[in-house]
């Protein structure tokens, strides 16, 4: 994901990174040391947190792609198949 987002960010892509983690200390060292510098929110409520609640999230990770309208359009890719579906969505003006 650090890659995909260094090199797509600049033509539109953007992440944003919900955590499913207890401790802000630990949460944060996660952080710096995997290079996470897209957004990253937490209320440190672990699996009792409302979004993966919504979401109904089960497992960790779980990636989900929205649209420009906020629209789900894909769940759980990986490699390739993330790559072609961000490529779809982000505009070629960029």
């Amino acid at each position: 994901m650090v890659a995909l987002y260094k090199e797509l960010h600049p033509k539109g892509l953007n992440i944003i990174s919900v955590s499913l983690d207890t401790e802000a200390a630990k949460w944060k060292k996660a952080l710096l040391k995997d290079g996470l510098t897209w957004y990253q929110v937490s209320n440190l409520k672990g699996w009792e947190d409302p979004v993966a609640k919504q979401f109904e999230v089960v497992e960790t990770p779980t990636l989900f792609i929205l649209n420009a309208t906020g629209e789900i359009v894909g769940k759980d890719l990986r490699g390739e198949a993330l790559k072609k579906k961000i490529l779809e969505l982000i505009p070629l003006s960029r």
